[in-house]
């Protein structure tokens, strides 16, 4: 039976160059024309690539969603998530358990799985019961800290200082925040976004605290809080709202209170769901990549599985862009 090399020789490479091609490795920077010389003599010696041991073995992966499957359809933040995590594993073939936390004695449907992506927030009771269930296991979209488990998270900080940076820039010194509220336990989970969100906007000496108002992360929320603000007569130049629904509520309500977005009002949402670019005007928002979050995290659990490990500690922190469209304006 034909060796690497066997391949290397007829094809003039190294064997690790022969290994590298024949397992597809884009970073392996040869010519074409080499690749091709290789697959040409691993057919003519009749090579055949052996399987690595994971290869036969099939994993099965539980996805944890914190919410119920209401929720989820209300908010595509966490839909988006979830999806990020079922298209690897529709790529890789690896089977999927999926549980809502609402669902009744959900862990016994996790019986079996071979790693848990977890998605949202959970208390440390929770975390420590899903521990026992498959202790490898990862969190996305909750900063674990101090760091006990593995986690994915977005970096909030950058984020909202591009939002900051970008109403300086437009001149606006009166900032609003619409806001959403998340609970574990009965217990408020703070949303960094606010902090941050303070922060920058007193480097900038910018009037936010007459214009902060939290709620649920969705349209009719982000509709109700800014009809409160127009009520009570304290309508800044600019809005932040923490999720895409949140903003595209506050549009309404601005519109429909006679409102101009942008000459009047500027919004700047956050997510970039496919709907932000069909409001009208379409939203400026802040990109999430919610769905690489999700695929990111799977494939962390599937490559420590097929290294026959645990995921280990550890802080992923994936970047957010600012999406530039037709809600913000300059003021005069």
């Amino acid at each position: 039976m034909a060796t690497i090399k066997d391949i290397a020789l007829k094809a003039g490479v190294s064997s690790a160059s022969v290994s590298r091609i024949l397992n597809n490795d884009a970073t392996l920077n040869v010519p074409q024309e080499t690749r091709q010389r290789v697959f040409d003599a691993a057919k003519e010696l009749g090579y055949e690539k052996k399987k690595k041991k994971f290869d036969d073995t099939t994993m099965t992966i539980g996805i944890v969603q914190w919410m119920s499957p209401v929720q989820e359809t209300d908010d595509p933040y966490y839909l988006s998530i979830r999806q990020g995590v079922e298209e690897f594993c529709f790529q890789n073939k690896i089977s999927i358990k999926r549980v809502f936390q609402t669902d009744v004695d959900y862990l016994s449907s996790l019986e079996g799985v071979e790693g848990l992506v977890c998605i949202g927030k959970y208390s440390q009771k929770d975390m420590d019961t899903l521990k026992k269930v498959c202790p490898n296991i990862i969190y996305l979209d909750m900063n674990v800290d101090p760091i006990h488990e593995g986690c994915i998270v977005l970096d909030f900080k950058n984020a909202i200082r591009l939002v900051i940076d970008y109403f300086h820039q437009l001149h606006h010194q009166n900032i609003g925040y619409l806001g959403g509220l998340e609970w574990i336990d009965q217990k408020r989970y703070p949303d960094v976004r606010k902090k941050y969100f303070k922060r920058f906007c007193d480097q900038y000496q910018m009037n936010y605290n007459d214009y902060i108002i939290e709620d649920a992360f969705s349209i009719e929320s982000g509709f109700t809080m800014m009809n409160e603000l127009i009520q009570n007569k304290k309508v800044p130049t600019a809005i932040f709202a923490a999720s895409d629904p949140i903003a595209i509520g506050a549009l309404r309500a601005l519109t429909q209170n006679g409102y101009r977005v942008p000459q009047d009002v500027s919004i700047i949402g956050f997510d970039n769901i496919d709907t932000a670019n069909y409001t009208s005007p379409p939203l400026t928002t802040i990109f999430a990549p919610t769905f690489d979050m999700g695929y990111m995290g799977a494939r962390m659990l599937f490559d420590s599985f097929r290294r026959n490990e645990n995921i280990s500690p550890i802080r992923v922190q994936m970047p957010c862009f600012l999406i530039e469209r037709e809600s913000c304006a300059k003021r005069d």
